[in-house]
This record gives C-alpha cells, sequence and structure tokens, in this order.
C-alpha cells in the first residue's frame, strides 16, 4: 500500500532586500542580476537591469491574465529528426 505524505507548505515570506511592484510581485539584487518573484515564492524572470526585469515582468503578468501570451510564442524547432544519423 503506498503512504502519502502530508507535507505542510511553508508559507513565503519576503525577505528585507525584496521590493514589492505593483503588489503582484518582488524584485530582488542577486549577485550579477535582478531577479523577479511570484507572490507564492517562485522565482519568475531574471535580468542585468532592475528596470528591465520590472518591464518584462509586468508585460508577461499582463499577457498571461488576458489570456495573450500564445500570440507572442513561437516554436523555433520541434526536435525531429528526419533520415537515418
Amino acid at each position: 500500500m503506498l503512504e502519502t505524505s502530508t507535507e505542510t507548505k511553508k508559507e513565503f515570506v519576503p525577505t528585507e532586500d525584496m521590493e514589492l511592484i505593483d503588489n503582484a510581485f518582488y524584485v530582488q539584487e542577486t549577485r550579477f542580476m535582478w531577479k523577479s518573484i511570484l507572490k507564492d515564492g517562485k522565482d519568475f524572470l531574471f535580468s542585468i537591469e532592475k528596470k528591465t526585469v520590472i518591464d518584462m515582468s509586468r508585460w508577461h503578468l499582463m499577457c498571461l491574465q488576458d489570456g495573450t501570451l500564445d500570440n507572442y510564442t513561437r516554436v523555433v524547432n520541434d526536435g525531429k529528426v528526419l533520415g537515418k544519423l
């Protein structure tokens, strides 16, 4: 019989070096870049500049909310190999 574990999820607690943007996500400076962090604690986007990570996080979240992210997505390679190797 399989036993199921009852793991309790740890609640995300922002640190002092995180800045809340638009009450939607946090930005934090790391050693070499800036990163945005969703309110549930998951890393979201990374950039060299703070302004870029803020702008792109806003845009990405807006597209997710509107359901228009697929309009800006394309497949470059399908990964199929045709013929013999």
